[in-house]
C-alpha cells in the first residue's frame, strides 16, 4: 500500500532518504526526512511529529529506537536510528509517520492505519540480514573498515579487503581475518581545491611508488586506470575505489551532497583536510546557512582515527570560527603566511603546522621545521602567482606528512604535478596559442572558485584580456552576480556570455545570460564589450578567433570541457 499524498502548502515533504554513514548530525545509521514548514507553529508540529512517531514506534516494535532532530529556518531534518539492515524500512517509518502528523495538524481522517503499519513490519521482515549484522559487529571486533550497499558488503580496503554479495555472506569462521585490512585514506572536503588535493596528494603517493587511488568529481582511478568517468565524490564512489584489490593507498573528495544524502562512506580514516568554506548550494536538505555549511563540511572529524589528522586551512575565517567552537587533538594547520596566530600557536604548542616562508613549503612536525621545496618548483602554482593552489600545496603536504611520507617522496610529488589537461584536468590548465597569445581554462563555477582564479589572472600581464563564461541556472540570481563581477574585477575588454543547456535547471533559456549581462553591465563594461554564445565551445572558439600577440583568454568551461581542450590544442 502507498502512503496517501497529501497536498498542502503549509506542510511539506522535501526528501526523505537513508544514511549510510556517519552525518552532520550524528554517527548513526538511519534514516532522514527533511520537512519544510510554512504558517504553522513549529513547536506544535515538532511536538505532534514526536507523539505520532512515539505511537508508531510501539506498534511495529522499535521502542529502543533512537530519534532526534534539526530545526532549521524553515523546517525539521527528522531522524530515526536503524541497523544497516532496516533503512528501507526506517525511511518508510518516517514518511509514514509524517502522514500520520499531517493528517492530525490538518484535521484530516487516516487513510487505513492499519494497513500502513503492517506494510511497515512487511518491509522489516523481508529486509532482515541477521548474517549482515553479524559480519558488522564482526568487523568493529577486528577493528577493519565495513561497507554495504544494496548488492555488495565489504570488510577492509583495498589489498586488504574481501567482497561478497550481500545474500551469500559466509560463516564468520569461515573468514581469513589475518588476511584483512583497512589502507591509509584520506577524506578531503571544502567548497573549492577538492580535486586539486586528491589528484596531488595521488601524485605524491606515486612518487612513492604506492598504487594509489583517488575519487573526484570527474572519475574513479586507480594508478592510471580509470574505473569510470563521472560525478564520484559521494559514498558509491568510495565504495568502488576501496574495494579494488591493487589499491594501497586512498584519498577520497567528499563532497557537500554526498555527506548530506547519504553520510560519509567509511567509518575510520587516518586523515581529513578541510579546504575551505565559502557560500555554496545554500538552500538544499536545510542547508540555509554558512555556519549549517561549516557543520556539513567538518563532518569528516567524526570518522579520524584515534590517531588520525585533520588538516585545516589558518587563512579560512569560517574554519577557524568553527575550530574556535569544538575540541579537536592532532589539528594540523596550514597558512600563507608564518606570521599568522594559528601557525604562531601551533610551533609554540609544538603541534603540526605547514606554511610559506621566504618563498618556500615549511612543514612542521612538531619539533622540527622541514623545507619541502620551492614554491617556485611546484608547477601548478604558475611561479607562486597561484596563491589558491599555493594553499592546496599546503594542504597536501599536511595530509601527505600525516600518513607518513617522506620530505623527499612529498617533494617529488610537488613538483612532478603540472597544472594540465593530464595532471588536473580543468583546473588552471594554461596553453599558449600559435599566434604567442595565452589561454587558462579552468572549472571555476562560484564566486569563491572565481576569486581564487581572478586574483592568479591578475597577476598576469596581457595586453587585452577575454573572459568566456556562464552559469549553472540552479544557482540563485544574487549567486550568479557575484559570480560575474568576480569575473568583471579583472578588467576585461571583452567577456563572451556563454548558454549552459545542459545546467539550465530549471530556467528558461538565456534567462542566466540575461542576469549575467546586466551585472557586466553593472560592473562598468560597455555593451560593445559583450559577446554572445549558445555554447562554452563556441564561446572559445569566439574568443579564440580574436586573440592576437600578448592577449590573455580565461576560459571558465562548466561543460565541453573535452571538445574546448582539442579545439585549444589545435589553435
Amino acid at each position: 500500500m502507498e502512503i496517501p499524498e497529501i497536498e498542502s502548502s503549509q506542510l511539506i515533504l522535501d526528501d526523505a532518504r537513508r544514511l549510510t554513514g556517519p552525518s552532520m548530525l550524528w554517527s548513526k545509521t538511519g534514516a532522514i526526512l527533511d520537512v519544510l514548514i510554512k504558517d504553522m507553529n513549529m513547536d506544535v508540529v515538532l511536538e505532534s511529529w514526536d507523539s505520532q512517531l512515539q505511537h508508531l514506534l510501539s506498534r511495529i516494535g522499535w521502542r529502543d529506537r533512537a530519534i532526534m532532530h534539526r530545526r532549521f529556518e524553515n523546517g525539521f531534518n527528522l531522524l530515526i536510528e536503524a541497523p544497516i539492515d532496516q533503512l528501507y524500512s526506517a525511511v518508510l517509518v518516517l514518511e509514514t509517520n509524517w502522514y500520520f502528523c499531517c493528517c492530525k495538524l490538518l484535521a484530516i481522517d487516516v487513510e487505513d492505519e492499519e494497513a500502513l503499519v503492517q506494510e511497515i513490519r512487511s518491509s522489516i521482515r523481508s529486509e532482515s540480514n541477521p548474517a549482515l549484522l553479524e559480519l558488522q559487529h564482526s568487523a568493529a571486533r577486528h577493528e577493519v573498515d565495513f561497507l554495504v550497499d544494496d548488492d555488495e558488503v565489504s570488510i577492509g580496503h583495498g589489498e586488504g579487503g574481501i567482497c561478497w554479495p550481500v545474500d551469500a555472506i559466509p560463516e564468520l569462521d569461515q573468514i581469513p581475518w589475518s588476511e584483512i585490512h583497512d589502507i591509509p585514506v584520506a577524506l578531503i572536503t571544502g567548497t573549492n581545491g577538492k580535486s586539486t588535493s586528491v589528484r596531488l596528494l595521488d601524485g605524491i603517493a606515486k612518487a612513492a611508488a604506492q598504487v594509489s587511488g583517488v575519487t573526484s568529481t570527474d572519475f574513479v582511478r586507480v594508478g592510471n586506470d580509470v574505473l569510470d568517468h563521472g560525478d564520484y565524490s559521494g559514498p558509491g564512489g568510495a565504495r568502488l575505489l576501496l574495494r579494488d584489490k591493487r589499491l594501497q593507498v586512498a584519498f577520497l573528495e567528499v563532497a557537500r551532497g554526498g555527506i548530506l544524502r547519504r553520510g560519509l562512506p567509511l567509518r575510520r580514516a587516518r586523515a581529513a583536510l578541510v579546504t575551505n568554506i565559502a557560500s555554496d548550494h545554500l538552500g538544499q536538505y536545510g542547508v540555509n546557512t554558512l555556519e549549517a555549511l561549516t557543520e556539513v563540511k567538518f563532518a569528516v572529524r567524526k570518522i579520524l582515527a584515534e590517531d588520525g589528522v585533520l588538516v585545516v586551512n589558518a587563512d579560512d575565517q569560517n574554519c577557524r570560527a568553527y575550530m574556535d567552537r569544538v575540541e579537536q587533538d592532532n589539528t594540523c594547520w596550514f597558512s600563507l603566511d608564518k606570521e599568522h596566530a594559528r601557525i604562531k600557536q601551533q610551533i609554540d604548542a609544538q603541534g603540526r603546522c605547514c606554511y610559506s616562508d621566504a618563498g618556500s613549503i615549511v612543514y612542521f612536525d612538531g619539533a622540527e621545521a622541514k623545507s619541502i621545496c620551492e614554491i617556485a618548483q611546484i608547477p601548478m602554482t604558475l611561479d607562486g602567482a597561484a596563491l589558491h593552489n599555493v594553499r592546496n600545496a599546503l594542504g597536501a603536504v599536511g595530509v601527505a606528512a600525516a600518513l607518513g611520507y617522506t620530505v623527499d617522496q612529498i617533494r617529488q610529488g610537488l613538483t612532478r604535478f603540472h597544472s594540465d589537461e593530464h595532471d588536473n584536468p580543468g583546473r588552471l590548465n594554461t596553453f599558449a596559442l600559435s599566434n604567442g597569445a595565452r589561454v587558462i581554462v579552468d572549472f571555476a563555477h562560484n564566486a569563491h572558485s572565481v576569486e581564487a582564479v581572478v586574483d592568479t589572472v591578475k597577476r598576469m600581464p596581457a595586453q587585452n584580456k577575454w573572459v568566456v563564461f556562464g552559469s549553472a541556472g540552479d544557482r540563485s540570481d544574487d549567486d550568479i552576480n557575484a559570480i560575474a563581477k568576480g569575473v568583471c574585477a579583472i578588467d576585461p575588454d571583452h567577456v563572451v556570455i556563454t548558454e549552459i543547456e545542459y545546467y539550465l535547471r530549471g530556467r528558461e533559456p538565456g534567462e542566466v545570460s540575461e542576469i549575467i549581462k546586466r551585472a557586466c553591465l553593472d560592473s562598468g563594461l560597455a555593451l560593445n564589450q559583450l559577446h554572445f554564445a549558445s555554447s562554452p565551445l563556441q564561446g572559445v572558439q569566439l574568443a579564440v578567433a580574436e586573440l592576437q600577440t600578448g592577449d590573455l583568454g580565461l576560459f571558465l568551461v562548466l561543460t565541453e570541457r573535452d571538445e574546448v581542450l582539442r579545439f585549444i590544442k589545435q589553435s
